[in-house]
């Protein structure tokens, strides 16, 4: 019979190290925690549209005007805060994606009110 020592639980490998997470976040610069962020609203923001291998599978508009929204909003609001090296492509991405929404829209938002059009005003294909 093996014992565990008194302040280590038997399965304590498997819980998560906070501390070291809190290390490892602390040595990502700001930049790169918002240009994540941005990526992955962009994935799920795709995969919602429709726009991967699998197609219609996971197709949900309404949840893709969120993350769509999400997204220009970050933008709008960090866009002083990253570079244009980062800033441009993810604005390009987040307007494919805008053009990619209107376009799977069976009726589509008037120019100005589609998903982020808040922040970056009217899209035009």
């Amino acid at each position: 019979m093996s014992e565990t020592p008194q302040n280590e639980s038997p399965d304590s490998s498997d819980t998560p190290d906070f501390k070291a997470m809190t290390r490892d976040i602390a040595e990502v610069p700001a930049v790169e925690v918002i240009v994540t962020v941005a990526v992955n609203l962009m994935s799920a923001a795709a995969v919602k549209l429709g726009l991967t291998e699998e197609g219609d599978k996971h197709k949900d508009l309404d949840e893709a005007r969120k993350l769509v929204h999400a997204l220009a909003g970050l933008l709008d609001a960090g866009a002083t805060e990253v570079s244009s090296f980062h800033a441009a492509p993810l604005r390009d991405g987040l307007k494919s994606l805008q053009l990619a929404f209107r376009e799977a829209s069976l009726i589509p938002d008037e120019p100005g009110q589609g998903p982020g059009e808040k922040y970056t005003g009217p899209v035009y294909g």
